[in-house]
């Protein structure tokens, strides 16, 4: 987290424009858009250990991506989180939102009236 998301001396409009953001060499003050769907690796071993987990880095776009990463890092500062995620749908914000709270095996119901809007 940077120095600037830990500092609750900025207020909510300043954090709006600026958490999440490390300024890279350039010294640009936007944000980068990057539009690529997959990244390079060194050698076959660093792609290996990216897809596995066991480096962090970029792997392909759908899974990481800097320019989201700064919008993640942006929503967790204004809503005071540790983190946050940001999803292309609204169905994968639904989906992702009960497989957090079910567990395997588990029975999980949901009633029909929470369903009402989306029968």
């Amino acid at each position: 987290m940077s120095k600037q998301e830990q500092n609750p001396k900025y207020h909510f409009e300043t954090l709006q424009v600026h958490a999440g953001q490390t300024v890279d060499e350039t010294g640009a003050r936007a944000v980068p858009i990057y539009q690529t769907t997959s990244y390079v690796f060194k050698d076959a071993k660093q792609a290996a250990d990216r897809f596995s987990l066991k480096e962090p880095g970029n792997i392909y776009t759908r899974l990481t991506n800097p320019t989201t990463d700064v919008v993640d890092k942006r929503v967790a500062a204004l809503e005071h989180g540790t983190a946050a995620i940001t999803l292309a749908t609204g169905s994968a914000a639904i989906t992702a939102a009960i497989l957090n709270i079910a567990q395997q095996g588990g029975r999980n119901r949901l009633r029909k009236h929470y369903l009402r809007w989306y029968l």
